[in-house]
């Protein structure tokens, strides 16, 4: 076989739903959310048949009724992801919500941007089969998390962070 008729696998084709309009405030942020999730796309072995995954940026009222139904706890999260029980053809979906993801990166000195992009890419590591349950597990997800995002000029989202205000001894 020839190097021209070897054929590399295509990652998935990346469809954003913007549901909720505040996610377009700032265009930087969807763009790093998409490179985020080539770059897993790339890097990370997908099905070989799955053709798409679709990420939805929603509000906290959505992912508090996703996070309902499919979780039983019934309050918003930051992230949820979906493996397609009956499309083949689909990798899965991803669903973020705005005010989560916001407040989050603020509490943590982080932007915007910043902070979905590694959402978006710990979404996209869980449909590939990452996941976080044993702390082995976790480390090595962790790990690769912050490599990618390195690469992305996103600084590592689980290092410590300086206090910002001395707290009063008890």
């Amino acid at each position: 076989m020839t190097k021209a008729s070897r054929s590399v696998p295509k990652a998935p084709a990346i469809q954003i739903l913007v549901e909720e309009p505040r996610w377009r405030e700032d265009a930087a942020v969807l763009r790093l959310v998409r490179r985020a999730m080539r770059l897993v796309l790339a890097s990370v072995p997908a099905k070989a048949n799955a053709k798409s995954v679709s990420i939805l940026l929603s509000n906290d009222a959505k992912l508090r009724t996703l996070n309902r139904s499919f979780r039983g706890k019934n309050k918003p999260t930051n992230v949820l992801s979906f493996v397609p029980a009956d499309d083949p053809g689909s990798l899965g979906d991803i669903a973020m919500a705005f005010g989560t993801v916001e407040r989050e990166a603020r509490a943590q000195k982080k932007t915007l941007a910043d902070h979905a992009a590694h959402l978006a890419m710990h979404g996209t590591l869980h449909l590939l089969g990452y996941d976080h349950e044993k702390s082995s597990d976790a480390r090595r997800m962790e790990a690769l998390e912050i490599e990618l995002l390195a690469s992305l000029g996103v600084v590592d989202p689980y290092a410590p962070r300086p206090y910002t205000r001395r707290r009063k001894a008890s």
